[in-house]
């Protein structure tokens, strides 16, 4: 089959799929209340004979308020007991329907999150996965070539009565059709190599092999950025892999070079090394030269990564937003890539939302359950908390996250992720947030003529001071790092006061000490990436929070201080 006729052919599977998909949605955005309301009583129907609907009584509510009032907001904390039970017993706790699945992730204390997945819901994320995809070949020739997509694994392991967990992301993307799969660059079994490192240098190989990618695709922009760094650190192993056709020995991947499309290709090989030896390291715009678009989430700490993937790629090469994506809930889809058309799952899904200060100031849980707003609720340019309800047992759940209205599509929100409820501090009733710190951060690294591949600031109580550990793609040496270091805590310091004027109150009360600058040794942001994978989060969804309190900071970063 000619690639020509291979990528008709993949258009027009993914119009009869999801075009039906994408004009029902665009119906629904037209009378978001009417669309919600439904949803929640089919949630409500469903599941009222389950322990959690007996509870709190489903079978008589009638709408929104009722729903309010009957079910308090919920962590998974709240649910943990549930979730374990029913799929120790088979007893239906939270859903009528058996999970068949469980979506892993990392929680607020030592256990995971084991977030239930129904054969239905499975259904549907691989629907909304679809339908991003036919949004994408709609408006872009994005998808004419092969497509890098970087995934979790499939299966991580079993839960204790034998119901698989992992990425339900990764988990589709192994279930895919022949077509589609023929357009993948990586198999699925990469993401099933339990090293780090020798995960990254097989994707490596792979993706400088193949130079027929035109989308690379993936949660976090980060992991892009690690590639590339991996595939110039290792560049010899990585050119020589390519020109022997075979994977280095400590890659395996289960599966023969023939059935990977991995050939001998020493003329390739030689290409790129002249390249590299030309410009000193190799760029995505180099191994991919028809590259038409990156897709990656964008909002958020997400934001300083795209700016570092961008000079990487080709000229002109759009990055477009992947959408709302968590464990628990797949909350918007793109349903025109150009626009940035993220609208809410509002077929799929029951939204709640809190404007932001107002839950912020809550006095109690109580309190915030009572004042949350719907979907046809929502104001432009205005900041809210989530809270979802979903088909796979997950009843008023607080997802901690934060999302901005940046339009609409009819009557419907398009909605950007701007951070995690837990990226703001207060030492001293500051509130400083995380996109305070990136960005005053961000402007005063590129006012001293450098940039900045990792940092984070602490929050101590104990001394009440914030300590920022920056790691420096030129790090300063000898008496230049003394003023260096004064030079961006004052900059610094100035930003955040113009931002936060309770920031700037408390330091001139002298109820908040200096800003304290350290320098980072190289590669210390990589460190940190490593230990939180091997303490439990996901690699490819992995999320640098850029501003935490010291006390719920394992990570020991005086241990890598710069070398004076």
């Amino acid at each position: 089959m000619t690639d020509g006729l291979s990528y008709r052919l993949l258009r027009a599977g993914l119009a009869a799929a999801s075009g039906r998909v994408h004009r029902r949605i665009v119906e629904a955005s037209a009378d978001p209340a009417a669309t919600q309301h439904d949803v929640l009583q089919r949630i409500l129907t469903d599941n009222a004979d389950t322990i959690f609907g007996t509870d709190h009584r489903f079978g008589s509510i009638s709408g929104f308020e009722d729903f309010r009032r009957a079910v308090p907001v919920q962590t998974y904390e709240d649910l943990r007991e549930a979730i374990e039970r029913q799929e120790a017993t088979g007893d239906p706790c939270l859903t009528a329907a058996p999970p068949v699945y469980y979506n892993q992730t990392s929680g607020t204390v030592a256990a995971p999150k084991n977030i239930p997945l129904t054969k239905a819901g499975l259904a549907r994320i691989q629907r909304l996965q679809r339908l991003a995809a036919y949004a994408l070949s709609r408006r872009t020739s994005a998808l004419g070539g092969k497509v890098f997509v970087v995934s979790g694994a499939a299966h991580e392991g079993t839960m204790p009565a034998g119901t698989p967990f992992g990425s339900a992301s990764g988990l589709l993307y192994a279930s895919q059709g022949r077509l589609l799969r023929r357009r993948y660059v990586l198999p699925a079994s990469v993401s099933d190599i339990a090293d780090y490192d020798a995960r990254y240098l097989a994707m490596a190989v792979l993706g400088a092999a193949d130079g027929s990618v035109t989308t690379m695709a993936t949660a976090n922009p980060s992991t892009f950025i690690r590639l590339m760094d991996v595939l110039n650190t290792h560049a010899e192993s990585v050119l020589a892999a390519v020109a022997d056709g075979r994977l280095p020995a400590d890659c395996s991947v289960g599966a023969g070079s023939d059935q990977l499309g991995l050939r001998a290709n020493p003329e390739r090989a030689s290409a790129l090394a002249r390249r590299l030896e030309a410009a000193g390291e190799i760029a995505y715009a180099d191994i991919w030269s028809d590259l038409r678009a990156a897709v990656t989430w964008t909002g958020g700490s997400c934001g300083l990564a795209v700016e570092r993937l961008k000079p990487m790629l080709t000229t002109d090469c759009p990055v477009f937003e992947l959408g709302y994506l968590a464990s628990e809930v797949s909350g918007t889809v793109n349903i025109d890539p150009i626009e940035g058309s993220c609208v809410a799952t509002l077929q799929d899904n029951f939204f709640e939302f809190a404007e932001r200060d107002a839950w912020e100031a809550a006095a109690d849980d109580a309190d915030r359950g009572l004042q949350t707003c719907t979907l046809a609720d929502l104001e432009s340019g205005r900041d809210y908390y989530v809270i979802v309800t979903t088909s796979d047992g997950l009843y008023r759940y607080d997802m901690n996250d934060i999302v901005r209205v940046t339009g609409f599509v009819d009557r419907t929100p398009v909605l950007s992720f701007i951070q995690k409820g837990k990226g703001v501090t207060s030492i001293t009733g500051e509130k400083l947030y995380e996109f305070q710190v990136m960005s005053a951060v961000t402007a005063a690294v590129a006012e001293v003529g450098t940039v900045a591949p990792f940092f984070i600031m602490l929050a101590d109580e104990a001394e009440a001071v914030y300590r920022l550990y920056v790691e420096l793609a030129r790090p300063p040496a000898g008496e230049q790092r003394a003023a260096l270091a004064g030079e961006l805590s004052s900059n610094i310091e100035r930003a955040l006061q113009q931002s936060n004027v309770e920031y700037g109150a408390k330091r001139a009360s002298g109820r908040l000490e200096p800003l304290r600058v350290q320098f980072l040794a190289a590669r210390t942001g990589d460190e940190f990436r490593r230990q939180r994978v091997a303490d439990g989060q996901r690699d490819v969804q992995f999320k640098y929070l850029r501003l935490q309190y010291s006390a719920e900071c394992s990570f020991r970063f005086d241990d890598f201080a710069a070398p004076a």
